[in-house]
């Protein structure tokens, strides 16, 4: 915080924290300063503090099933004023849920990860176009209600570009090319190739 006074400070999971912790941020959101052991004292006035926590986050999953953001709302809450303190809680500017993801948002993700594979292919000179259906199954194989989108990676890793391998190295894209990437009725990665046009 010394060396970069104006920054954004995030703390993941904060309920994981010793309880003495709890006690150092109420002196950092009291007095916008924090004192080390040594009497050093570090400014906070121009961090924003940002903190994550899983509580609540069981009592969305229960009543959300699916893309449906409806739920009991004060459920979550409930959990966050069990998990900390009132004098924590009332420094707080502000307590933000995080909604499910939307299906047109898991889409979106979908774009992001095929984009970066697009750019891999495009280093060897591979064209890569990539289905509707190809998508909506990534959308619904890599997405996870409790995990988000974590799985996504591991799905394309072990369905594309474990089929694109092979072709890369010593089949028809080796020298480049343009491949068509779907899957079929029956959730099979296919592939479909043109040859290189030569420049």
């Amino acid at each position: 915080v010394n060396k970069h006074p104006y920054a954004v400070v995030l703390l993941d999971e904060v309920e994981k924290a010793h309880p003495d912790i709890f006690n150092v941020l109420l002196q950092v959101m009291d007095h916008g300063t924090l004192t080390d052991t040594n009497g050093r004292k570090a400014d906070f006035r121009n961090i924003v503090l940002i903190m994550t926590t899983n509580a609540g986050a069981e009592m969305l999953n229960k009543a959300t099933i699916g893309f449906s953001g409806s739920r009991e709302s004060g459920d979550e809450m409930g959990e966050i004023k069990r998990m900390f303190t009132p004098e924590f809680r009332n420094r707080l500017d502000a307590i933000i849920p995080f909604a499910p993801l939307t299906e047109p948002v898991i889409l979106q993700v979908v774009d992001k990860f095929l984009m970066q594979l697009e750019e891999q292919l495009h280093e060897k000179k591979v064209e890569a176009v990539f289905t509707d259906a190809l998508k909506a199954y990534l959308a619904k194989h890599g997405f996870d209600p409790l995990m988000g989108a974590r799985p996504m990676a591991r799905l394309i890793q072990d369905t594309i570009r474990k089929a694109l391998a092979d072709e890369l190295l010593f089949g028809r894209l080796a020298h480049g090319g343009r491949v068509t990437i779907d899957v079929d009725a029956s959730e099979q990665v296919s592939l479909e190739f043109e040859e290189a046009v030569p420049v």
